[in-house]
Parts: structure tokens; C-alpha cells; sequence
């Protein structure tokens, strides 16, 4: 027996989709049988990537160039994805940007800049999706990245990991909104992962101080990112809501000292 699709004839919007773990959930999202419409800023890169997923999965898939700094943009984004499929069922907010500054470096409009970005950005399309699913009367799904650093400092990044922080406690609001819609709205934490975003930042130097952080000892793929935001997309999340899905080798739970001697040798 055919093992059965998880997003089986579902229509998902994933934002910042033409490379790194935004491609790897669209591309996971259509090999479960779902059509997928690649938000991307680039055109060329959002266009190049969905044929290629189209290409492996047989599935419907699309960009839409989108810059989600502008709130006509994602409006459209919407509308263009009723137009072509008739309806949303999952969205994933994916589409960020990271500026490394102390804090008595940074200016106003830089911090403003990554805000927009990555979370003001967050709010309307979860508003814009929303009033969709809610309109079609039949649930739905949103998944917003957040980051370990929603918890857990990093020097030189505050707008980002305000930005996270914000997403994850809008999240819980939202979703409580949303309950009695049947709408589920989840955020995911990844850990270190390699993207078109963090790989040049991985240089042996921060992968050996990662590693003696990280208990796994590994930096993630992005298709091991995507596989957890499959979950929170499909049914066999459908009781779990208001939630952080944490995918990090264990990097944020570990309070275990660098260095030092907890077992014997």
C-alpha cells in the first residue's frame, strides 16, 4: 500500500522559500502533496527554485515575488494564491534577515529595518492568511520561525532576537484568537542550521564552539528543520496549538559546563 501524503490536495504559502530552510519546507510540503506558492523577494531565485520543486514532486508549485516589508505585497501574495488554487490552508512565515550590531552601534532605522522584517511582516501575512481560513470555514494551519535566540542571548543581534521573542509571544495570541476557528498557529525554534543565511558564518572556529554547546555535536540540515514544520502543518499536530516546537540538538536545554568533567574517562 501507497503511503499516504500528510498534506495531501492542501495549498500552503511559504515565505522566503527560494533558498535555505524556506526551500526545504516547500519542498517537503509539495513530496506530501501539497501545492505550494513560493513568497520570495528575489524572482529569479523564488522562480528557479519552484520549478525545480515541480519538477521533482510532479506538484503544483509557484513564486509570487514578494517583499514582505510592504504590506501590498503580502496582501497580494494572498490574493494571488486564492486566484490560482482557490483557497489557503497553510502558511509558514519563514522570510527574515539578520543585522549583527551591538546595540550602542545600531540606529534607529536599522533596528526598525530588521523589525519590519521579520516581524512586522509576521503579523500581516498571519492577519491577511487568517481572515482567508477564517472566511473558507474549514481550520487551518500557520507556522511561524522563531529561533532558539527567542530565549537565549546572542551578542550583537538584539533586533533579531527581539524580533523572535515578539513572534513567539504574538503567536500565543493569535492562537488563542484562532481556536475556535479550528485555526492552529505554532511557532518552530531551530537551532544551528546550515542556509544561504548562516553558512558563511560557520567557520571552524564557531563550529568547534558550537560543538562543545550543541550535545548532538551536528549542525542541522534544513530538510531536518522542514520535517518538524510538516508536523505542526498537518493533522497529527490538529491538538497542539499555542506552541514552540524546539529543533536545536539539544543546544538550549543543556546546562552542562564547556569543558568540564561529568563522566569518567
Amino acid at each position: 500500500m501507497a503511503k499516504a501524503h500528510l498534506l495531501e490536495n492542501k495549498v500552503a504559502i511559504v515565505t522566503g522559500a527560494g533558498a535555505g530552510i524556506g526551500k526545504a519546507v516547500a519542498s517537503e510540503f509539495a513530496k506530501e502533496g501539497a501545492k505550494v506558492v513560493i513568497g520570495e523577494l528575489r524572482p529569479e531565485v523564488g522562480e528557479k527554485t519552484a520549478k525545480e520543486i515541480a519538477k521533482e514532486t510532479g506538484m503544483e508549485v509557484i513564486c509570487v515575488p514578494t517583499d514582505v516589508r510592504k504590506e501590498e505585497q503580502i496582501i497580494a501574495l494572498v490574493k494571488k494564491t486564492v486566484e490560482k488554487f482557490g483557497r489557503i490552508d497553510i502558511l509558514v512565515n519563514n522570510a527574515a534577515k539578520i543585522l549583527q550590531r551591538p546595540v550602542v552601534e545600531m540606529t534607529t532605522e536599522e533596528y526598525e529595518e530588521i523589525m519590519r522584517n521579520n516581524c512586522t511582516s509576521v503579523v500581516i501575512c498571519c492577519r491577511e492568511a487568517a481572515k482567508q481560513m477564517i472566511k473558507q470555514g474549514k481550520g487551518g494551519r500557520i507556522v511561524n520561525f522563531s529561533s532558539i535566540h527567542a530565549m537565549i542571548s546572542e551578542p550583537n543581534c538584539s533586533a533579531y532576537t527581539a524580533a523572535k521573542g515578539a513572534i513567539e509571544a504574538f503567536s500565543r495570541t493569535l492562537a488563542t484568537e484562532l481556536a475556535p476557528h479550528k485555526i492552529n498557529v505554532n511557532c518552530i525554534e531551530p537551532g544551528a542550521t546550515y542556509s544561504e543565511l548562516t553558512t558563511p558564518m560557520y567557520t571552524k572556529p564557531v563550529v568547534d564552539a558550537l560543538f562543545k554547546r550543541v550535545p548532538m555535536k551536528e549542525i542541522a540540515q534544513p530538510e531536518w528543520i522542514a520535517r518538524g514544520v510538516v508536523f505542526l502543518a498537518s493533522d497529527d499536530s490538529r491538538y497542539m496549538t499555542g506552541e514552540t516546537l524546539v529543533m536545536d540538538g539539544g543546544y538550549r536545554m543543556d546546562g552542562s559546563l564547556p569543558g568540564a568533567a561529568y563522566w569518567e574517562e
